[in-house]
């Protein structure tokens, strides 16, 4: 991720955030992913996460761009998300939409509800989420926030809000396994996890030893994020 385009984003998030994100600021993970959509490339996805604070303060950041060829056209996302600690339940969030389609949204939490409010050519609308416990954010077609699930196990249920589809679902963690994952030339001991909003909506993520975003398929879109980065 370049530095022109980091360095806004860092600025959106010292106004979101309650806490300062200058010192102890620690890089979880960054990389990019291939993407691809029905078996054809469709673009790229470069990301960062960083986790800052310390004690009952921190807090992760997850910010990334998915520069993509979709159904509609060429689009551009930029999220930006807060995640509390140590389950990664969503705090805040941003997201702006460029290309084919432009947007720009906002999300956060207030009590027992998340408030959004998004502009779009369409105009501004208001809109409010319920606030269930330990609510994750998963955005469509972005493949890095997939790493606050990392951790889920078996039978798991977790909310989840999908912002830009304006979704609210409950995504449940089914039996894991070890399997090794193709990525260039390297062979890479990842753990498989399938999650299912029920009937044919599953995703599959492959996760590393560190809780790392390997990949993720999703079936009923023929859409895979594959990570680049770390191939040798």
């Amino acid at each position: 991720m370049s530095t022109s385009r980091l360095v806004p984003l860092l600025a959106l998030v010292t106004s979101l955030a309650p806490t300062p994100l200058v010192s102890q600021s620690v890089l979880v993970d960054e990389g990019t992913f291939a993407l691809t959509i029905g078996g054809k490339s469709a673009g790229t996805e470069t990301f960062q996460i960083r986790r800052s604070g310390i004690g009952a303060n921190a807090i992760v950041i997850a910010q990334g761009r998915v520069d993509m060829t979709g159904p509609d056209g060429r689009v551009e996302l930029d999220p930006l998300l807060e995640a509390d600690l140590p389950q990664g339940a969503a705090t805040s969030y941003h997201l702006k939409v460029s290309g084919a389609q432009t947007a720009e949204m906002s999300l956060k939490l207030a009590g027992r509800r998340y408030v959004s409010l998004i502009r779009s050519d369409a105009g501004e609308e208001e809109r409010e989420f319920l606030a269930r416990p330990e609510t994750h954010i998963l955005e469509e077609d972005v493949a890095h926030q997939y790493y606050f699930l990392h951790s889920a196990r078996e039978g798991e249920r977790t909310p989840i809000i999908e912002p830009r589809t304006r979704r609210q679902f409950i995504l449940t963690t089914s039996a894991s396994s070890d399997e090794q994952l193709q990525l260039g030339p390297n062979l890479v001991q990842a753990r498989k996890v399938t999650f299912s909003a029920g009937g044919t909506d599953e995703r599959t993520v492959w996760f590393d030893r560190q809780g790392r975003v390997l990949k993720v398929e999703i079936p009923t879109r023929s859409y895979v994020a594959q990570r680049q980065d770390l191939v040798g």
